[in-house]
């Protein structure tokens, strides 16, 4: 595709000379070429919308009908204003736009050719990552977007792929051919990666903002603490299927502020994420984490903090309410031994509660130490009440465990399926292994469980016949 419609290799662009296709996309292509004046290697983006418009004999680019006409040009116009206002961007961890002119019927954006690697390639055989190392990215780059957001720009395709780090360990974030005006009201193109476009950004007239680039920045950074992208947005909206960082990431590696601000920002609900960089920055730096009384952490569960003197009822997806003072005294005692990531825990806990003893049950199993999840299960077990809700579920209260800590999967089995998963996702095998551990009945089930953590297919179907091998064994 890229060959047929691409300027040929030594075409001239005044004084820049293409020698490859880097790449192409929905709006166009980019080019690597060399300015001849400096002899410097740079990026160029051509506007060359391929449902609108086509490559002429003579390389000039024009409407592919009648009909189109007035799209590529509202289209091309638009171009040449967004490079307009990108060329005004100077921020070291930005891609320069160094400048843009009309030619060939379209338009041409010049950059800076950005020498590294992408950052999936960069990581790939850095994981698990340090959270300085995860910080050392994220800062700088959110300070950068941050000059984007002032401008009243919109960047819509933050990904891994659109992270570049340099050769001397800097992140710059690359590619605005999707970047667009917060102005509110305005109807743009639908722009999605799956798992990092918000679910605002897969209609045109859904309600975009800062808060929208920040959850795919909060995606790119699940997936560099998980190894594993985001769940696409629109498979959260019937039922949030996404494991929150802060049950799933290594407790020992990164804090619980990172992993809390990390599920802050991929809230499904637009209007429950940070809304600025400025307040994501906070959250991430440990200087003001969300508060858990307020922020929403799955569009299925909201608690919103009640007004003074009052205390309403929560109500969760099992159809029960619970108030929130019975809500409180469990956060309040989990936090002593897990620390400020109980309300998250209790949050998603409750969605498969009843009463409130069972849902001590449940989040006891995040208690490490025997005795004291013993104790605490103790605690709250004389409280059989059923909270008010669905009329069938009340009445009768349903007896509920926590998962088992321990898995009847000996120890071998274990550190193998470990470090065999280890090789494609790092060191967080080991909690994804424990997890699938407490509900494997046999070794075949546990590798099919982990084997869903694996992104390539071939990878994953390997995996898949070791868990068959491993079935027939038993």
């Amino acid at each position: 595709m890229a060959a047929e419609i691409a300027l040929p290799h030594g075409y001239a662009l005044h004084e820049y000379r293409v020698e490859e296709t880097l790449g192409i996309g929905g709006f166009g292509l980019t080019y690597l070429a060399t300015d001849s004046n400096l002899n410097l290697k740079v990026a160029i983006k051509e506007y060359l919308p391929g449902d609108l418009a086509q490559r002429g004999e003579d390389q000039s680019v024009q409407p592919k009908s009648e009909s189109s006409s007035e799209s590529f040009k509202w289209g091309l116009s638009r171009f040449l204003d967004e490079s307009r206002t990108l060329a005004s961007f100077r921020h070291p961890n930005i891609v320069r736009v160094l400048r843009f002119f009309e030619a060939n019927s379209t338009a041409y954006m010049v950059m800076e050719f950005v020498a590294g690697q992408p950052l999936g390639e960069w990581i790939r055989t850095r994981r698990p990552l340090e959270q300085s190392a995860v910080l050392a990215i994220a800062i700088p780059l959110l300070d950068g977007l941050e000059v984007i957001h002032r401008t009243g720009y919109l960047h819509r395709d933050i990904k891994p792929g659109n992270v570049f780090i340099r050769e001397d360990g800097s992140p710059v974030l690359l590619d605005f051919g999707s970047a667009r005006t917060a102005s509110s009201g305005t109807e743009r193109t639908a722009i999605v990666t799956p798992g990092y476009a918000p679910i605002e950004q897969y209609h045109s007239q859904g309600r975009q903002g800062p808060w929208s680039d920040l959850y795919a920045f909060g995606g790119v950074l699940y997936w560099m603490i998980i190894g594993k992208r985001p769940v696409e947005a629109v498979a959260r909206v019937r039922q949030d299927m996404l494991p929150p960082a802060v049950q799933v990431a290594d407790r020992s590696r990164y804090s619980m502020e990172l992993l809390t601000a990390v599920d802050w920002a991929l809230v499904s609900h637009e209007e429950q994420r940070p809304q600025s960089v400025a307040e994501f920055r906070s959250a991430l730096s440990g200087l003001a984490a969300p508060d858990p009384g307020t922020v929403t952490y799955k569009t299925t569960v909201k608690i919103q903090a009640p007004p003074q003197g009052t205390a309403p009822p929560t109500t969760f997806p099992t159809g029960v309410e619970f108030d929130r003072e019975s809500l409180k005294k469990i956060e309040t005692e989990l936090a002593k031994h897990i620390g400020p990531i109980a309300p998250l825990v209790i949050k998603a806990a409750a969605k498969k509660a009843y009463t409130v003893s069972g849902l001590a049950e449940i989040v006891s199993a995040d208690i490490a130490d025997e005795k004291l999840r013993a104790a605490f299960v103790r605690r709250f077990s004389g409280d059989k009440s059923t909270p008010t809700g669905d009329p069938n579920r009340t009445g009768a209260a349903r007896q509920q465990s926590a998962p088992p800590s321990t898995s009847n999967i000996d120890a071998p089995t274990l550190a193998n399926a470990e470090a065999a998963l280890a090789k494609y996702i790092g060191a967080v095998a080991k909690v994804v292994v424990k997890r699938a551990a407490a509900k494997a009945r046999d070794a075949g089930e546990l590798y099919l469980l982990i084997a869903e953590e694996i992104e390539d297919k071939d990878e994953r179907n390997a995996f898949v016949r070791k868990a068959i091998s491993a079935s027939g064994k038993e």
